[in-house]
């Protein structure tokens, strides 16, 4: 049976004394923690002389105690002595608590802090956007260096093994889009022109946009926890010890693929949308299946498929530099992996919908809208 730490109170020689008995560790003096914490009142001398064994929890809520009643420590054996006189030499001054500012203060610290922060990540990152097209350069300078097998596998990844989960999401959100705008197009009595909204929204907006997010979540966090990993591991440190650029053998494959594969999931994200709205519009609208496909060539102009093509390998660069910049910059810990992690998605997922907003305006300047 376990034995607890606990105190008695008793008069010795005319000084109050308290006595501690059973051990002093950091399993058995929870109670006697709370109990000391909540003395009111006054003890001269603390007896250690029926202690067991102390560690060093033990040795400094004894001390901590005897500073409050500004007591007597007597009776303890070399080891809580020793103990005790260790913990008095670590002894700080300093608050348990920082100081905090002022609320009217620490905002705009925060804010000034964030701001410092990006303006600092956004020039590291376009350095790193350099780095790789010297990178490139070099390559094309010398073609004999350029991993085709790297490049192969990591379209495999991006983009073939990414098919199911991207065509299940554009059927369904095309299902969505169709149901959605069929139910306020038939306020109108324009149900026909669930077709346009379809096919201009899937070929021209969604489909390359859902699927950018899809691939920043999929593949942008593996090529930051890749990277990342193997930053931890000197595996990084290794190559360019026997002389391997790692910007060649490990960055440039994962942004070729991302930038080749973009524009080759959009179309296919936009196809199966098509086909989920021409799906729904057949079940719900009396649209034939065939007739909603045929009219698709007739509403969409081609300079919306030109528009999805263009801003597909754009999405794929901002996927690729994010992931593999925030992998690259992983150091110290096992930590740092999760947080940059997250970080390439979320700052990947940010640029893109940021971009193509720019885009939208752009294209509409152009008479592209």
């Amino acid at each position: 049976m376990r034995e607890w730490a606990a105190y008695s109170l008793e008069e010795k020689a005319g000084r109050a004394t308290l006595v501690v008995t059973g051990p002093l560790l950091i399993s058995t003096i929870g109670a006697l923690d709370r109990e000391l914490r909540a003395f009111e009142g006054h003890v001269d001398v603390i007896d250690l002389s029926r202690v067991g064994a102390v560690d060093t929890v033990g040795a400094w809520t004894v001390l901590h105690f005897s500073r409050e009643q500004d007591a007597e420590i007597v009776g303890a054996d070399r080891q809580a002595s020793r103990l005790l006189k260790a913990v008095e030499a670590a002894r700080s001054s300093a608050a348990l608590l920082p100081p905090r500012s002022r609320l009217t203060l620490r905002v705009p610290e925060t804010v000034g802090k964030y701001v410092v922060e990006f303006g600092y990540g956004s020039r590291d990152m376009l350095g790193f956007a350099g780095h790789i097209m010297v990178s490139g350069l070099a390559l094309f300078i010398h073609p004999s260096r350029f991993r085709s097998k790297a490049v192969v596998r990591q379209f495999e990844l991006v983009g073939v093994s990414a098919l199911f989960i991207i065509g299940l999401m554009s059927f369904l959100i095309g299902i969505v889009i169709a149901q959605q705008g069929a139910a306020q197009l038939q306020q109108f009595g324009a149900e026909i022109y669930t077709i346009n909204l379809t096919g201009r929204l899937s070929v021209r907006e969604l489909g390359v946009l859902m699927t950018a997010i899809m691939v920043a979540g999929r593949s942008g966090s593996s090529f930051a926890a890749q990277l990342g990993t193997m930053k931890l591991t000197e595996e990084v440190d290794a190559m360019r010890t026997i002389g391997v650029s790692p910007m060649e053998a490990l960055v440039l494959p994962r942004v070729i693929a991302a930038v080749v594969m973009m524009p080759l999931l959009g179309f296919y994200s936009a196809g199966l949308s098509i086909i989920g709205g021409a799906f729904i519009a057949s079940l719900t609208l009396n649209i034939p299946f065939h007739t909603f496909l045929a009219r698709i060539q007739e509403v969409v102009p081609l300079y919306d498929v030109w528009v999805g093509l263009i801003k597909a390998p754009v999405f794929g660069m901002i996927i690729g530099l994010t992931g593999c910049y925030q992998g690259m910059q992983v150091e110290g810990n096992s930590e740092e992996v999760g947080l940059r992690t997250t970080l390439a998605v979320v700052q990947a997922i940010f640029l893109v919908i940021v971009l193509d907003a720019f885009f939208a305006v752009f294209f509409t300047e152009v008479g592209w809208g």
